[in-house]
């Protein structure tokens, strides 16, 4: 299992557009590489003998019938538009560069 650092903490947080202190860099970095090494030990077990299944429990697929229904107006629908251009909604431009992209 591969080792959990402050770095890729830092790393995927920043995907994320999380901003962290160095007090939870620090407590999600020991959180994490506790979460590594229970995976570890669960691939240990021998699962030759257990079909793959997505779900544990027995589950049926619960379903209904389409039926068409009314949608919303277009008025109903940019009641709360907080801006618009006619028949749309207006939103502003978000332009904005990466680290390291």
């Amino acid at each position: 299992m591969s080792e959990i650092d402050r770095g890729v903490v830092r790393y995927v947080a920043d995907l994320a557009r999380i901003a962290l202190t160095d007090a939870e860099v620090e407590r999600f970095t020991k959180q994490l590489s506790v979460v590594l090494d229970a995976v570890g030990k669960l691939r240990e077990v021998d699962t030759e003998a257990i079909p793959p299944t997505a779900s544990v429990l027995p589950l049926d697929n619960v379903t209904r019938e389409d039926e068409v229904r009314p949608g919303l107006t277009l008025e109903e629908a940019m009641r709360n538009a907080p801006a618009r251009d006619g028949d749309l909604f207006r939103v502003q431009t978000v332009i904005e560069d990466r680290p390291g992209g």
